[in-house]
């Protein structure tokens, strides 16, 4: 049989049923091994073919697609450590719910462990951080080994996306030559089923009708109740969940990833300053639940957690549609594995709705006073941290995407950034929480997603400038505001900080780098910000410019810690008066 052939057949067999279960997009890392899969890829006229050198920032690129687009994105490189280079990206796919299909090109098995150039062992090379792995076949060309070809791809895809969506990984072993033959006019032309090899039915979890009523009886025993929302993008969930907060006039804690920070709603339920004022011990006493139901991923402010284990003899309801187990402080007293709309639609018929409202109403109130203590900081006339994050709803266009980098601005946002209706979706890598691929991630999403916008650290923007190349390449809009307090600013809130010798050197780690040359080298539009007319001008010009854009805002880590903590002390004070009184 011709090895061409047969070649060329089964990966356009695969390409082809890669897109009929729905792929659109491909990042593929030049190479060797890989290049008949990639030209077969690039001839396909439904894929779009994103090319990126640095296999470390693609994978992120592809995971940022994928989680803007809640489709499964494909990722494509040669073998060896190419291969290796992708791991930070599927862990972090693997702890988001990120759906990614993996397609490592290999050695063939002739050529494994004999000491060939470019072979490692890529055989479950990333472990149990990927949902599914297959040794795919070596290329045939027989009826059976096409059928083979597409009933993998279609299962990957089913895979990747069923809940909890996750990352799969398919290694392909493929002999020399490697150039297929794309002469051929009916490359793509399926002999059967060209509908798709299998058609492959997933659903949402569900409960049996009794074990709603059974929730909704522990729930109505109760008398005074939270709800907890996480890191969550599911489309419907938000206004699924405020309708549940209505029923039971229960107040929602809502993480900014929860994706109810901003909408087309009142926000009437919304609480969004928890992460200052509970810090408070008076108001953590007066504001004890019976019950806390929590939807999403542990969110992220500390306090809140601390909260929550403080009160570890209410009943912890966790809602979880992905079937996991969210509870790393094992508080729990029901695990949930129901789709999270379906649960809040089908448990409210049950419920009864609370006639007392002095417990929302005191959430509200201190909600409200803490949201005005902490609008002091806009009267700060130096550049801040805080005041940025305090000004960005107010300032984001109408519909825009707000990815956020981890550390510190993840927990200003969390801090400053309160409730709005202009619909904004807020986006960060909080499945492993590292700082590694977050500008790859957000000009991914921007593929998807525009307006973008990228609120991030100094040293989170130097450990991946690579990244910046997909802007440059492909056009894609970004706005980048840079917070540069010349190094890792959230040490200085942590316990390290108390002890002052050698601090700067493990942890403050100054860069002091002058970024406007590798922004010029990527053919950005830079600013260095001098003050905040200069700031709210360069936002506004920006948005008529496109490509990529940087403004960078130096900020004083010694300054910022002050400046937390007067606010923090502010409003702690505050709230105790209220309380007094």
């Amino acid at each position: 049989m011709n090895h061409q052939e047969a070649l060329t057949s089964y990966i356009a067999a695969f390409v082809a049923e890669l897109v009929k279960n729905g792929v659109e997009d491909v990042v593929v890392s030049p190479g060797s091994r890989s290049t008949p899969m990639a030209m077969v890829m690039a001839e396909h006229p439904e894929l779009r073919v994103h090319i990126h050198v640095d296999e470390r920032s693609a994978a992120f690129f592809a995971l940022g697609i994928a989680k803007a687009s809640q489709k499964p994105a494909a990722l494509l490189c040669t073998s060896g450590t190419a291969a290796a280079n992708y791991f930070p990206a599927i862990v972090e796919a693997q702890y988001s719910r990120v759906p990614l299909i993996v397609l490592t090109a290999d050695r063939p098995h002739e050529l494994r462990d004999v000491g060939a150039p470019q072979a490692i062992d890529q055989i479950h090379l990333y472990g149990k951080n990927v949902k599914w792995f297959v040794e795919m076949a070596p290329p045939d060309n027989t009826a059976e080994m096409l059928r083979y070809a597409r009933t993998v791809c279609a299962r990957a895809a089913s895979v990747a996306q069923s809940s909890p969506a996750g990352p799969v990984h398919l290694n392909f072993p493929f002999r020399e030559p490697l150039v297929p033959q794309l002469d051929r006019n009916d490359l793509f032309e399926l002999s059967e089923r060209t509908e798709g090899y299998v058609n492959i039915q997933s659903g949402q979890f569900g409960l049996p009708d009794e074990e709603y009523k059974e929730m909704a009886q522990i729930i109505n025993s109760t008398h005074k109740g939270i709800i907890v929302c996480g890191p969550l993008e599911k489309a419907e969930f938000p206004a699924a969940v405020i309708k549940l907060a209505e029923k039971l006039n229960y107040p929602i804690i809502a993480d900014p990833l929860s994706q109810l920070r901003s909408g087309l709603h009142d926000g009437s339920f919304i609480i969004d300053a928890y992460d200052s004022f509970l810090k408070n011990e008076d108001a953590k006493k007066v504001l004890k639940p019976d019950v806390i139901i929590r939807f999403g991923a542990m969110p992220v402010s500390k306090p809140l957690t601390i909260f929550m284990k403080e009160n570890s003899t209410a009943r912890q309801i966790i809602v979880d549609g992905g079937g996991g187990w969210r509870d790393p402080a094992l508080l729990s007293t029901e695990m949930v594995h129901c789709d999270e709309r379906l649960f809040c639609k089908s448990v409210s018929p049950y419920l009864n709705t609370p006639e007392n409202d002095e417990f929302i109403n005191l959430w509200k109130k201190i909600n409200d006073l803490t949201r005005s203590r902490l609008g002091d900081i806009d009267e700060v006339e130096e550049l801040s941290e805080g005041k940025l994050f305090f000004q960005l709803a107010e300032m984001l266009p109408e519909g825009s995407t707000l990815f956020v980098g981890n550390s510190m601005p993840i927990r200003d946002l969390d801090t400053f950034f309160h409730f709005n209706q202009k619909g904004i979706k807020v986006m960060a890598n909080r499945g492993a929480n590292g700082i590694d691929g977050t500008v790859s991630t957000a000009l991914g999403a921007g593929v998807a997603s525009q307006p973008l916008y990228l609120v991030l650290g100094d040293l989170t923007f130097f450990h991946d400038l690579n990244g910046l190349i997909a802007s440059k390449q492909y056009g894609i809009d970004i706005n980048i505001l840079l917070i540069n307090n010349n190094g890792g600013g959230i040490f200085s809130f942590l316990p390290q900080a108390n002890h002052p010798r050698n601090f700067e050197k493990l942890f403050g780690t100054p860069l002091n780098l002058d970024f406007s040359y590798a922004i010029k080298m990527f053919g950005g539009q830079y600013d260095l910000i001098s003050d905040w007319e200069h700031f709210i001008s360069a936002f506004k010009r920006n948005m008529d410019i496109s490509g990529l854009k940087v403004m960078e805002i130096t900020t004083s880590r010694d300054r910022n810690l002050t400046e937390h903590r007067e606010l923090w002390e502010s409003v702690s004070r505050e709230i105790s008066r209220l309380l007094e009184g």
